[in-house]
């Protein structure tokens, strides 16, 4: 079962400043030196283009699969493959700048696992509830917070 990630209008205003960011630091060369030199236009321009290719390709690449014994966390050149026993616990999250993340979505999961260097992972699947009816079924001692569900009310299983 393979889900995509969700996009929200926050994350594509932060990828359109860091496409700015990333424009300007790349042609500001062009400026200071007149832009007479062809092979450096050209240059500066394929080198902008290589580095917004891989970034943009990171953004809208990135997917979440089910497979037989694992959950693979894909964007880009990042990959993660989590043993579904690995899985020790999923919560809701909106903190996306910290740790380890394959997201481009505030509405995110975060799911700890024990293999992990960071801990765990962030991700925001489209269809969030039906990403975590199968996280459930694939993963059942795992704890698994819901969004009704206050972190106080409840204890881990194991």
């Amino acid at each position: 079962m393979i889900f995509r990630s969700k996009i929200d209008t926050f994350f594509v205003k932060f990828m359109l400043l860091v496409l700015l960011i990333i424009g300007l630091a790349s042609f500001f060369p062009i400026y200071l030196e007149g832009g007479t030199d062809l092979t450096g236009v050209l240059l500066l321009t394929s080198t902008f283009l290589i580095i917004i290719g891989f970034g943009l390709w990171g953004v809208f690449s990135i997917k979440y699969v089910f497979y037989q014994d694992y959950l693979l966390v894909q964007g880009g050149l990042s990959r993660s493959r989590i043993p579904y026993e690995y899985i020790s616990k999923a919560s809701p999250t909106t903190d996306i700048f910290t740790g380890y993340r394959i997201l481009s979505s505030r509405d995110a999961i975060e799911i700890f696992y024990k293999t992990s260097v960071a801990g765990s992972v962030k991700i925001s699947p489209r269809e969030k509830r039906e990403f975590i009816t199968e996280l459930k079924q694939r993963c059942p001692n795992a704890w698994i917070q819901t969004w009704d569900e206050d972190p106080g009310d409840s204890e881990l299983p194991f």
